[in-house]
């Protein structure tokens, strides 16, 4: 798939960042920047109900910022490998060298 830049603005920007921007989304996003995680395993570490998290997850994946795979009757959620994870690498370096409130 070819990317085309026209497509892509601030409409695009608004939805992709406002995903980044809401707290709970960014929690299950640092969380599964350490660990794949089901549903069940998210709720109990960042202490959120089910119905929230799934809705944010929901949320995630319908930017391609998480995926899942199914094991048995579970969703194990993980970030997008191509292009999420790196990012993130990219907003770490970043922040470690130019944000002043660490």
């Amino acid at each position: 798939m070819k990317y085309n830049a026209s497509k892509c603005g601030f409409k695009s920007y608004h939805v992709f960042f406002r995903n980044l921007a809401n707290p709970i989304r960014t929690k299950i996003i640092s969380a599964l920047k350490e660990k794949q995680s089901s549903v069940t395993e998210l709720a109990e570490k960042l202490k959120i109900e089910q119905s929230k998290l799934s809705h944010a997850l929901a949320a995630l994946k319908s930017c391609n910022i998480v995926d899942y795979k199914q094991k048995g009757k579970s969703r194990i959620y993980f970030l997008n490998k191509t292009t999420i994870l790196p990012m993130l690498k990219i907003i770490d370096k970043h922040k470690c060298k130019y944000c002043k409130h660490k």
